[in-house]
């Protein structure tokens, strides 16, 4: 089973030609509102590979709460432990340029109170896994992390957006998922080196959990029992990366949760996260089981590894 602690918000797309600098205003072609958060969009990515998922969090009592649920209602994602507060629902402002690729301004809103008490130690136990992102108080997700391994859970911590990560939080996860720019960010506060290869390493030595770093259009390597792994992308057609980093991460998580192996749940992140670059959205663009099991295949057959030293 999937525990999923974490944001829920309602994304606000605006398409352009290219994306705006600073002080710039720039003409949009399209718009559109979508489910999001990363919570609920990995809590939905999980889903769709077959997993059980539970999703804890807030939302606010507004009309922008019913819009960024619906979708995981209708997943039959268990809701019940999604809390409503006094506040607004959060939103994602989101840019999209021609090329795909995005800017994104994130207002917290109702995700400012999700509660860690909400989580209840039953879902904590071994045999679940417990994904986690930063779009919800650090505090929080520190709580949460430090109960669910104590209590034998298997915890994910996508750690997005990025800010510095107390050592009690990187002591209590199991795996480490971050881009490049969230790398480079992270090892600049546990002085570390920054590059992918460098850093995944240096922070599996130093912590002792699985580290991947999410490469784009270049895959993710993965440093984990001392082994170093390259999974490079697939060719695909990018319409939008939103979501894609989210698809990864579900999918990965639900691939380990059902007893993958670790390589094998690396290629599903890969398949799901490449997948989600071809169609617009973060939600919308989550495919099927099977879909990303075949593109899986593909991924497993070109992956690299090599020994720690």
């Amino acid at each position: 089973m999937i525990i999923v602690f974490g944001s829920i918000s309602l994304d606000l797309v605006a398409r352009v030609e290219r994306l705006p600098h600073p002080g710039e205003t720039v003409a949009g072609f399209a718009f559109a509102a979508h489910a999001g958060g990363k919570g609920a969009n990995q809590a939905l990515a999980a889903r769709r590979i077959g997993a059980d998922v539970v999703l804890l969090g807030a939302v606010g009592c507004d009309d922008f709460a019913g819009a960024a649920l619906r979708p995981l209602e209708d997943a039959t994602i268990d809701l019940s432990g999604v809390a409503r507060v006094d506040a607004p629902t959060g939103v994602a402002l989101i840019h999209v340029d021609v090329r795909g690729e995005n800017c994104i301004t994130i207002v917290a809103g109702a995700n400012a109170y999700a509660d860690p008490a909400s989580v209840p130690d039953a879902l904590l136990r071994t045999g679940t896994t417990v994904v986690m992102q930063l779009e919800v108080p650090l505090g929080a997700v520190t709580a949460v992390a430090a109960r669910a391994r104590a209590r034998g859970a298997t915890t994910v911590l996508n750690a997005a957006p990025s800010r510095a990560l107390p050592g009690a939080l990187l002591a209590a996860i199991d795996v480490l998922i971050v881009n490049e720019i969230e790398a480079t960010e992270i090892a600049a506060g546990l002085g570390v080196p920054s590059a992918p290869d460098a850093f995944s390493q240096a922070v599996h030595r130093r912590f002792g959990c699985a580290t991947i770093v999410t490469l784009g259009a270049q895959g993710a390597v993965m440093a984990v029992d001392r082994t170093l792994v390259r999974a490079p992308a697939p060719l695909v057609s990018v319409l939008d990366t939103t979501g894609a980093g989210d698809a990864f991460t579900g999918a990965f998580a639900a691939a380990l949760d059902r007893g993958d192996s670790w390589p094998r749940a690396l290629a599903f992140g890969v398949a799901a996260g490449s997948i989600a670059c071809t169609t617009a959205g973060a939600q919308l663009a989550l495919s099927d089981a099977a879909d990303i099991a075949r593109l899986a295949g593909t991924v497993s057959s070109r992956l690299r590894s090599q020994p720690i030293e």
